[in-house]
């Protein structure tokens, strides 16, 4: 009976043990460029201004989180981040460079007309759509700096555009423009295309994140920063 009693105590330990690692917090940084930003997590209010830091549950800090950033005369601004377990471990920051709205002098002037919104890129006509004229801002930096950086392009409609290899772009800091002339990119199979950004520096393990083709196309933006997380050394090496 005593036995009995003891392997009974010994998995209720373990289970409450389990339990407590589940509902692990994770501390994340928000920092905006301007500060000041309002920030919502996958549509749920998370802090009223920036820099912040907030806290977030362990199962949900474990998946992709969306975090959209306004303030009142900048546009807003959505970054998806994967993070995994050690970059959570060291208290990642999501950051987030917003800019000044002149909606009031665009209005009416879309990114993509109605007319173009099924017109689809092809290398045989290149430069004719909408997609490809648009002005899209592409910035990505780290923390250290000299980061290389690669994209591809992951479509769950490859039968309209097909997924890519990594393409090298250059090391961080990365500021430029550019329009999306993916083959078979219309407006309305955009939703369904990602591009898929990854850095990567010796000494670091290598980070991933991902953009929403239509997202992009409607914030005429791709950014994110990369905090590098140091590789850890094994007694061997």
């Amino acid at each position: 009976m005593q036995r009995i009693n003891r392997l009974f105590l010994t998995l209720a330990a373990t289970i409450l043990l389990g339990l407590s690692a589940a509902a692990k917090d994770y501390t994340i940084a928000l920092s905006c460029d301007p500060d000041g930003a309002t920030v919502t997590l996958n549509g749920v209010p998370v802090s009223p201004t920036t820099p912040a830091l907030i806290e977030v549950p362990g199962k949900q800090a474990q998946k992709t989180m969306m975090f959209h950033f306004t303030k009142e005369g900048y546009k807003s601004k959505t970054i998806t981040v994967t993070f995994t377990k050690k970059q959570l471990k060291s208290n990642p920051v999501v950051y987030c460079t917003l800019e000044k709205d002149g909606s009031a002098a665009t209005a009416g002037d879309p990114t993509v007309t109605v007319a173009q919104a099924s017109q689809r890129v092809d290398r045989n006509n290149a430069g004719k759509t909408d997609m490809e004229k648009a002005i899209i801002r592409w910035y990505f930096d780290s923390d250290p700096r000299g980061a290389r950086v690669f994209y591809r392009v992951i479509s769950s409609v490859p039968a309209e555009v097909k997924n890519t290899n990594e393409t090298y772009l250059t090391t961080t800091p990365i500021e430029e423009t550019r329009g999306f002339n993916i083959p078979g990119l219309t407006y309305d199979n955009s939703r369904d295309v990602t591009i898929e950004i990854k850095v990567s520096k010796r000494g670091f393990e290598d980070q991933v994140k991902r953009f929403n083709v239509r997202q992009a196309l409607d914030q005429q933006e791709i950014s994110g920063f990369f905090e590098m997380v140091a590789k850890e050394i094994s007694e061997g090496e």
